[in-house]
């Protein structure tokens, strides 16, 4: 008898696109209320009325950036419904509407696609449409009291509002400033500015990412030997490796890049540091996305359990990622 692959393909590449969704999504959301905090609609700045017009650039481009990652959750999610209702017998409605969470989730999703759309043309109330949609959509347990479910949810949002944020400030943000000529004798004052709004985030992020990380990579191990004798362990470790120097770059952006910043070439430089960053951080998911395809390590003397059984690593697939929640 032939032996069962490790990994269903193309599961690990579907993974791979939920991640994209919900990074992109609470990226754009993380960007808008950490880097433009205060900062639209307030055409009194240092820089007067060029300032508000690349901070409005900014915010536009953000939330294309949101409306893409949530058009992916969606697609991802219209896809997992179409399965579910194959598998059971029954109509995608039938299913949305059986079910608090499943139909909870396609509304939270629907709103986070409409408050991006707002937010691209300028309107301020998209955006906590967009946040409602994207937070609420990734933790939707919590509606129902599912505290204990929303370990991994948790942990997935820190990184999503952590790494996503950066990538919307680097392509959204410093890469508009920089393009921008009307506010060049402004550009180094306006990195700064926003990059000194994101880090508050990214340290609170960075914490609580180690948080949930451990206490998810705990539940599946169940024993430290698993560590280095399951494929699970393995992946861990290498993704374990790899964060480690996303910490390790994001430090140095912290500690010695962000007090330099205030000229161009000072956001030149951080704009080009924070890409290696991000290089390192695409990796991981890259390796997650592997890891959530592997089986958990067994519990000791636990039956082998069914195929299928993913572990709690893997997106939850709330708005904007790509599950669906429906009734068993």
């Amino acid at each position: 008898m032939q032996a069962e692959p490790l990994i269903d393909w193309p599961e690990p590449l579907l993974h791979l696109v939920e991640f994209a969704a919900i990074f992109l999504a609470a990226g754009a959301v993380g960007f808008r209320y950490s880097a433009l905090r205060g900062r639209l609609g307030l055409p009194g700045t240092a820089g007067g009325g060029h300032d508000a017009r690349v901070y409005a650039d900014a915010a536009r481009r953000a939330a294309l950036l949101g409306i893409l990652g949530s058009l992916l959750g969606a697609g991802m999610l219209v896809r997992s419904l179409v399965g579910v209702a194959v598998r059971r017998h029954v109509g995608v409605v039938q299913l949305v509407t059986g079910s608090f969470l499943t139909g909870a989730e396609v509304v939270l999703m629907a709103l986070a696609i409409i408050g991006f759309a707002l937010a691209s043309r300028g309107v301020r109330a998209g955006w906590l449409l967009a946040a409602v949609g994207v937070v609420v959509g990734q933790v939707r347990g919590l509606l129902l009291g599912q505290i204990s479910r929303q370990v991994n949810p948790m942990h997935v949002l820190s990184g999503a509002l952590w790494i996503g944020t950066l990538f919307v400030l680097v392509f959204a943000g410093i890469s508009v400033v920089l393009r921008d000529e009307p506010a060049r004798e402004r550009r180094g004052a306006i990195v700064a500015d926003m990059v000194n709004g994101f880090s508050p985030l990214a340290l609170v992020c960075g914490g609580l990412l180690v948080l949930f990380g451990a206490i998810t990579a705990w539940r599946h191990l169940h024993t430290l030997s698993a560590l280095w004798t399951t494929p699970y362990g393995y992946a861990l470790i290498a993704k374990l490796c790899v964060v480690a120097v996303v910490f390790g770059l994001g430090a140095w952006n912290w500690r010695r890049q962000r007090p330099t910043l205030g000229s161009e070439s000072a956001a030149t430089a951080v704009r080009r540091s924070a890409r290696y960053e991000l290089t390192a951080a695409a990796i991981v998911l890259c390796i997650t996305a592997i890891l959530v395809s592997l089986p958990s390590p067994r519990r000791p003397g636990a039956p082998e359990g069914p195929r299928g059984e993913r572990p709690a690593g893997a997106p939850s697939a709330g708005a904007p990622s790509a599950g669906a929640e429906a009734p068993r």
